[in-house]
């Protein structure tokens, strides 16, 4: 299946970069990481979130079709890795909209936000309103740490300064609906499900598999890892490559220190390379024998020196063809990268690859600093965001995922499918891409939602 020339031509229309200060702070990674160890287990945290948890309702706006109560809480994230979250969003706020008149119980739908999507304007019209309309659900909308009114001062609109950024939100809001879920059932509400769009439905699922009960879940327009959608989705060309190279070129906390602390172990994401990894050992020994050229990643053989790359990183300088080091995901239409990307981190024994001692130390063929950056994304967003680290829900058959055929922002193609993780579940694909589905196909995701709860009540009506 190819993918949506809409989804990359609206991907070119934006001029934002992604990460532009970096990683993060060497040691935000390791605690973030080391905290992602415990939420990662439900056992583990199952008590984390107290069921009395403190939420706060500060207002309430009457509509003509519903009431719109606007509340907030502290992040329990605060609590458990404090000063980890910026200031302007350890304060979580959110939107609860409620019929005027229940139909049949009290559903309740928590809507997490996807990229870009600020504040609740665009989630309250474009579902909140619609399902109160269509089937008298109620809608909580949880507005996302660095987004709206959480969003730094010094952020520009949703470009993330930090690679860490991403997992302290995905952090927080994995606590942070466990305190919804606890007010929602404290105040008498149910059933109670999950849903989001694209970042806002993968934030769903990893939330999901920390609620200790059965819950309804409609992920729509995600898949299992975040790490695809930044090494070789059109996202990937959004990523500021050239500052991730020189702080991992002059910082050797990453290589030396964080890479030790990733334990993703599953089957690795990218499928393409399982027969390198089943043949080969736990090192990057092999990688010789890949013949990857300079040709192939769009580098010069200036730039395919490492230690040209630390000479420039150190001096703040340019290098010598003056291209951005983003210009080599253009030639991510090819197999050759992903099968790189798979051979090196396909499960825990080849994450030792990565900071292997002859990686870059002139031992034959000198691997590049671009794709030692591309392995060590890859390495940190599977250890944060793959769904096989983390507990599978406790009825996968209450999910539903929606996806879109030709979504060239959330690849596929050799990736672990959710019903290999999550066995039972149920995938709806629809035509076309990213933009169009969203654009496009809401009453699609709605009608997943009502799916989804029918199919809880119908196997749980009295839980």
């Amino acid at each position: 299946m190819g993918v949506s020339r809409l989804d990359v031509l609206y991907r070119k229309l934006l001029l934002t970069k992604l990460f532009i200060q970096g990683w993060g702070r060497p040691e935000d990674l390791k605690r973030i990481f080391e905290f992602r160890k415990t939420i990662g287990d439900r056992e583990k945290c199952k008590h984390l979130v107290p069921r009395d948890y403190p939420v706060f309702i500060d207002k309430v706006e009457d509509h003509s079709d519903c009431k719109i109560h606007n509340g907030h809480f502290i992040s329990p994230l605060e609590h458990f890795v404090p000063g980890i979250l910026p200031t302007e969003s350890v304060k979580a706020r959110f939107q609860f909209i409620i019929p005027k008149k229940w139909r049949k119980h009290r559903p309740v739908c928590i809507h997490l936000a996807g990229t870009g999507d600020h504040f609740f304007w665009r989630r309250r019209t474009l579902m909140a309103r619609p399902m109160i309309k269509e089937t008298g659900m109620a809608s909580l909308l949880l507005e996302n740490p660095y987004y709206g009114y959480r969003k730094p001062k010094d952020q520009v609109r949703s470009s993330l300064k930090n690679v860490s950024d991403l997992f302290v939100m995905g952090g927080a809001l994995i606590l942070e609906s466990a305190a919804l879920l606890h007010w929602l059932e404290r105040e008498g509400y149910w059933p109670l499900g999950m849903t989001g769009i694209s970042m806002g439905g993968h934030m769903a699922s990893l939330a999901v598999t920390n609620w200790p009960k059965p819950i309804p879940l409609i992920p729509c327009l995600s898949w299992t890892t975040a790490s695809s959608v930044f090494t070789t989705g059109v996202l990937s060309k959004a990523v500021n490559w050239r500052e991730l190279e020189k702080q991992y070129a002059t910082h050797t906390v990453y290589e030396e220190e964080i890479i030790h602390l990733l334990e993703y172990c599953g089957t690795d994401s990218f499928r393409m390379g399982q027969d390198f990894v089943r043949d080969s050992p736990g090192s990057f020994d092999k990688l010789s024998d890949l013949a990857l050229s300079s040709s192939l990643l769009g580098m010069s053989s200036e730039q395919d020196e490492r230690v040209g790359l630390r000479r420039e990183a150190a001096g703040g300088g340019v290098g010598a063809s003056g291209r951005d080091s983003s210009l080599l995901l253009e030639q991510r239409e090819g197999d050759d990268l992903d099968r790189m990307l798979s051979a090196v981190s396909s499960s825990r024994p080849h994450m030792d690859m990565l900071h292997a001692k002859n990686i870059s130390r002139g031992t034959g063929q000198r691997q590049s600093l671009q794709r030692e950056s591309l392995c060590f994304m890859k390495g940190v967003m599977d250890e944060c965001t793959h769904i096989a680290n983390f507990s599978v829900p406790v009825d996968p058959r209450l999910i539903i995922i929606v996806q879109a055929k030709e979504d060239a922002y959330v690849p596929r193609t050799g990736v672990r499918s959710l019903q290999e993780i999550w066995p039972g579940c149920e995938v709806r694909y629809l035509d076309g891409g990213h933009i169009s589905a969203y654009l496009f196909k809401q009453a699609i995701f709605r009608q997943a939602i009502y799916d989804a709860f029918d199919r809880f009540l119908q196997k749980y009506p009295m839980l």
